[in-house]
């Protein structure tokens, strides 16, 4: 496995268990991040539980590479959503760039597993 591969797998494992953390805790700004997206907190905190299970599979895919390319996997389809919600929430484009940033380096973690 790659630096590189193994650099991003570190660093999304640890962006998305810390935000699925707070999810399922939900805190008061994830509690207010859901009810302008729409979502009930339960809905939210099974977000907060992909996202820890995804984080999961990052770090245990730098024992098993088909995991972690699946948990990126997953992550693009995360981030993805997340943008819809946004844009459906009458966000501005703005609101979306962390989703399209952290969704492009879980793209670039698949893309350096498959390297």
């Amino acid at each position: 496995m790659s630096t590189t591969a193994i650099v991003l797998a570190v660093l999304l494992a640890g962006i998305f268990l810390l935000l699925g953390s707070a999810k399922l805790a939900a805190v008061p700004a994830m509690r207010q991040a859901a009810s302008h997206a729409g979502m009930t907190t339960t809905h939210y905190r099974l977000l907060g539980t992909l996202e820890v299970a995804a984080a999961a599979g990052l770090l245990l895919g730098l024992r098993i590479t088909a995991l972690g390319a699946a948990a990126s996997a997953g992550l693009i389809l995360l981030m993805a959503g997340a943008v819809v919600v946004h844009l459906r929430s009458g966000d501005p484009a703005a609101r979306c760039l962390p989703a399209v940033i952290v969704g492009a380096l879980a793209g670039a973690h698949l893309v350096a597993l498959a390297g």
